[in-house]
């Protein structure tokens, strides 16, 4: 007897405690029950044979209504309910959530000569993100080892390694920790927070879309990020270049950041630096 239903987000994720309103066809309520831990509801109130209208409510979510058809054993099924978050904005399940450095690339891009542009890569980081129930207070903290810069070339390497740059020696990290998050459109995020490179401390804004999340091959499961800033180096402190012709400089003045993100759900998750067979 009663009516049954499975409450979930986009991705699949459970929806704990929402609430369940069942009303008739005249709009009359004849029921309400709260979904359980697992985002489900078993309620074992008798119903009269008849179409239903199921109402889910719950608190970051849009409502959501879906058409139960009760049988005349007086059950029904209400099957899956899918909420999508508040305002159309989707972010993954409350929760820590550990960067994994393997299958992750933090890059900048700068133009060279004018003309083209040079890419580079740090190799070693580490960083956490925490998803709060009030998405506004997530949090994302991270930290780059700046020595780690790779840009395929040993010679400019070294240099970027030098005061003239990084200075790696007296600043050997960079560091982001965010103040804030705010929705800014369907997937997507502007996070504020604080940069703290060659030695000065600035806010940086990152434009940051979610992807999605999945398993993975070794129990876990793992949500995908994709962030962009752009940087101006002098405000770094970094007013290092060379003028090769008129009005052109070897380096450009700013960097655009690049961040590829694969976290894994939990603390020391499993599968954080595991590598997928053959990539």
């Amino acid at each position: 007897m009663g009516i049954s239903a499975r409450i979930r987000t986009r991705d699949g994720w459970a929806v704990p405690h929402a609430v369940v309103t069942v009303t008739d066809m005249t709009g009359a309520q004849v029921l309400r029950a709260d979904a359980d831990a697992e985002g489900v509801v078993r309620d074992a109130t008798g119903l009269a044979p008849g179409p239903y209208t199921v109402i889910v409510t719950a608190v970051g979510y849009a409502p959501a209504a879906a058409t139960a058809l009760v049988t005349a054993s007086g059950r029904a099924d209400a099957e899956t309910v899918v909420l999508a978050r508040a305002g159309g904005t989707e972010l993954p399940p409350p929760g820590p959530w550990t960067v994994d450095p393997v299958h992750s690339s933090v890059g900048a891009v700068a133009q060279h000569l004018g003309i083209s542009s040079v890419r580079g890569r740090f190799t070693e980081f580490s960083g956490r993100v925490e998803i709060a129930e009030d998405v506004a207070r997530s949090r994302v903290d991270a930290v780059i080892d700046a020595a780690s810069i790779d840009t395929g070339n040993a010679l400019r390497d070294k240099h970027l390694k030098s005061p003239d740059f990084l200075d790696v020696e007296t600043y050997p990290e960079i560091t982001y920790r965010s103040t804030g998050l705010v929705p800014a459109g369907t997937d997507r995020w502007t996070v504020r927070g604080d940069l703290s490179l060659h030695g000065v401390v600035r806010p940086v804004d990152l434009d940051l879309a979610y992807l999605g999340t999945g398993a993975d091959p070794w129990g876990g499961t793992r949500a995908a990020f994709r962030a962009t800033a752009e940087l101006r180096r002098e405000d770094f402190a970094m007013n290092y270049n060379q003028v090769v012709r008129a009005g052109i400089s070897a380096i450009g003045t700013t960097l655009r950041v690049e961040l590829d993100i694969q976290a894994v759900r939990g603390g020391a998750a499993a599968g954080v630096g595991a590598r997928d067979p053959g990539l």
